[in-house]
């Protein structure tokens, strides 16, 4: 059936709009931990690890809880090693984000006596917050009157709007989030943002959107929901070859820490130029993606000529403890169990 025509706008009809969609929440608001509590650092938690990470990921592996039972307040996270945080937010991916979760809370900590601001303006000025991330805190940890815009909301946005421009450019982010100050509910900031997010995660959805239930279909003005939003062409992906030893030696196996930018401070396998294991035979291949790289890599069963700075060997009990990025730790299992070490 052909999608419903708008006898509303939104912002027009802003109170009305309003009404419409918190009745719809109220109604089939999902139970989600994070919703559970008005705690600005579980908050704050929650809003970082969801940024690149789906829901069903954070609540099938219980990543949420488990990273709140390790640090359950500013001043756990504050004195913790690097190392103790990465292994805490591993599997998560985009490693900077825990590590200005850190930075924050110290913060915090220190500049406001453990006191986390309640106005979007103050927190944006906190280490790694942006301001979707400021005012999802001040809204939904303090109820402050804050505008949010994710990626379900600007998806929402632009098709209540009908706006056929690339949401993600300097007028298209303008536009949406001066919609979404418009329409927000001052006086319920934490029920509106709530329900305006939920309504993009389940019935506005990016690819099927399921308009003839939708609670307020009467408002939207697009009549081609399925080709918005407009973005900005997605990065091509980096194609890279690594050349890996796979080493152990009296229950230990050789590793490196890592100083590049993608993988700072995990521990990986010792790598070398593709010419310096030209004359290996090679153990196996593995592909994976990491960000906006994809990675190939050769492994080689040999021992290095030399150490380089960084690397050491680790007995192999001891490697559940150390922050190792996911793709690895799966190919170390993957060898320790055809090796039964």
């Amino acid at each position: 059936m052909e999608k419903p025509s708008a006898q509303h706008h939104p912002v027009k009809n802003k109170r009305r709009f309003r009404n419409t969609l918190l009745k719809w929440f109220q109604a089939n608001a999902k139970s989600y931990p994070w919703r559970e509590t008005t705690d600005p650092w579980s908050i704050l938690v929650s809003e970082i690890m969801l940024q690149q990470t789906t829901v069903t990921s954070v609540l099938a592996n219980r990543r949420f809880e488990n990273f709140l039972q390790e640090f359950p307040n500013i001043k756990t996270i504050a004195i913790a090693s690097e190392e103790k945080i990465l292994r805490a937010w591993e599997g998560l991916g985009y490693y900077n984000r825990v590590r200005n979760l850190q930075k924050a809370a110290q913060t915090v900590l220190h500049d406001f006596e453990g006191k986390f601001p309640s106005d979007a303006e103050t927190l944006e000025t906190l280490p790694g917050i942006g301001r979707y991330t400021a005012g999802a805190v001040s809204s939904f940890a303090f109820d402050h009157p804050a505008p949010i815009v994710d990626g379900n909301i600007a998806r929402v946005l632009s098709r209540l709007l009908d706006y056929h421009k690339e949401v993600d450019s300097t007028e298209g982010q303008k536009i949406i989030w001066e919609t979404a100050t418009e329409l927000l509910d001052p006086s319920k900031a934490r029920l509106f943002n709530s329900a305006l997010m939920e309504l993009g995660q389940t019935i506005c959805s990016p690819k099927s959107p399921t308009c003839l239930i939708c609670p307020v279909r009467n408002f939207c003005q697009t009549k081609t929901p399925s080709c918005l939003p407009v973005k900005k062409p997605r990065k091509k992906f980096v194609q890279i070859d690594e050349h890996a030893f796979f080493w152990f030696e009296k229950n230990q196996i050789l590793l490196s820490k890592g100083h590049d930018s993608r993988r700072k401070g995990f521990w990986k396998l010792p790598l070398r130029s593709p010419e310096e294991c030209a004359h290996l035979e090679l153990l196996s291949q593995h592909c994976y993606t990491i960000t906006h790289h994809k990675v190939t890599l050769h492994l080689y069963h040999a021992q290095p000529p030399h150490l380089l700075e960084g690397e050491k060997y680790h007995l192999i009990s001891e490697l559940s403890n150390l922050p190792i990025a996911t793709p690895i730790r799966k190919i170390l299992d993957q060898k320790a169990m055809e090796l039964g070490l």
